[in-house]
């Protein structure tokens, strides 16, 4: 075990305490009014920890205090994890970014595409081309998640099952095998569309690396990187340190919901979210991207691939909001962000809902965790807490917000 510590005052790194301490307190507020069980927030720059805070409590029923060492569901935040793993793969020259899914996964070799329809009246026609690595890192392979509710392919999700992107009772390969048999949204390429295309990506690796995914995730990633408690299941050791997941409830306040199965290793090892870390393990993973590759020695991947996956992907500059498939991402939050390889890119800081250098990188999950690194500034914010909103809520903007206000130079 390993916790993260402050390693330098604020002002050493040009960093307004008084600013930050500005954002801890607009955090209380929401878990005094009892949004929120509790937080965890740290700011570093240059790589050194400036500021953090930990607040309110992991577990409200047993009254148990949020600590620097707590550990987090990261559901999505598992996706840049997984990303970087492929990648060292593709270095190695055992993995291509523009090697079609179905090399590695025959399943796709029949890729269909939806041609109009719905219900027992889906049309669909042979792919015009097929879906590559590449796109699943980029989210534009075509496929979706269950719980849109927009297009008649995500209800042919539903229909199989996939309403928490899994089939009940199946591991990664028997459920990554029911998506192949679904109809792609789009022609591959042509859109981007949040989805399962990370699942689909950790089956990849399981082929190719020939070990399950949290074996090599902890071969390429964790251990080299020293993210201890990074995995897909906690021990009985760790589990006293787990925070409980709450939901929003209709009142505006949250009640405690199931979480991930972490107590035992998982049927299911989800590339996309079934990953589990302490605020420590991802300063270490977020240090190894701001630092292009290398940490205390141990390089993961060449500068280079790091430059390629922090960069805009989507064609002619496209932002989140003019590429990704509508209605689910024709919102004001996707405006001047663009998607690299398994994070979203900061390309317009003057479209952004809040204050943003230009090539911010990073991404967040579903129970309200979130990092991301600006280059531009030399900065890297983490922010975790374990509620499921019922909805997207201005919480994360108003974290950039006041983190850029304590920005001095």
């Amino acid at each position: 075990m390993a916790q993260l510590r402050q390693e330098v005052d604020p002002e050493e790194v040009g960093l307004d305490a008084k600013a930050l301490a500005r954002l801890d307190r607009h955090l209380a507020t929401e878990v005094d009014e009892g949004r929120l069980p509790g937080f965890l927030v740290a700011v570093a720059r240059g790589g050194r920890v400036a500021h953090l805070t930990a607040y309110g409590h992991r577990d409200l029923a047993a009254g148990t205090p949020v600590e620097t060492d707590t550990l987090w569901r990261m559901y999505s935040m598992t996706k840049p994890v997984t990303t970087v793993a492929a990648l060292t793969l593709v270095e190695e020259g055992r993995l291509g970014l523009d090697d079609p899914v179905h090399d590695h996964l025959p399943a796709f070799a029949d890729a269909q595409v939806y041609d109009g329809g719905s219900g027992s009246g889906l049309r669909t026609r042979p792919a015009a081309r097929p879906p590559l690595i590449r796109h699943l890192m980029t989210h534009t392979a075509g496929l979706t998640f269950a719980f849109y509710h927009t297009h008649p392919v995500d209800a042919r999700y539903r229909e199989e099952g996939l309403d928490s992107s899994v089939r009940p009772g199946t591991d990664l390969a028997g459920t990554v095998d029911v998506y192949a048999g679904l109809p792609l949204q789009f022609e591959p390429g042509t859109q981007w569309n949040y989805s399962v295309a990370t699942n689909v990506l950790g089956r990849v690796l399981e082929v190719v690396s020939g070990q399950p995914l949290d074996v090599f995730l902890a071969e390429r990633v964790f251990r080299p990187l020293g993210m201890t408690d990074a995995g897909f299941e906690v021990s009985a050791e760790q589990a006293p340190r787990l925070s409980e997941l709450y939901g929003e409830t209709g009142d505006g306040g949250i009640e405690r919901i199931a979480g991930l199965p972490l107590h035992g290793r998982p049927r299911f090892l989800s590339g996309s979210g079934g990953m589990v870390a302490s605020a420590h393990d991802m300063h270490r993973f977020s240090e190894l991207l701001r630092r292009r590759g290398e940490l205390d020695g141990a390089r993961l991947l060449a500068p280079a691939t790091v430059d390629l996956m922090t960069s805009n992907h989507l064609p002619d500059g496209a932002d989140l909001r003019a590429f990704g498939s509508r209605p689910a991402h024709d919102e004001p939050g996707n405006e001047g962000v663009g998607f690299g390889l398994g994070v979203s890119v900061v390309i317009d800081p003057s479209r952004t809902k809040a204050p943003t250098g230009l090539g911010t990188y990073g991404w967040s999950g579903v129970a309200t965790t979130t990092f991301w690194v600006d280059p531009s500034r030399d900065l890297s914010v983490q922010f975790y807490t374990q509620v499921r909103p019922k909805s997207s809520h201005t919480l994360y903007p108003d974290i950039k917000r006041l983190v850029h206000e304590a920005v001095l130079d």
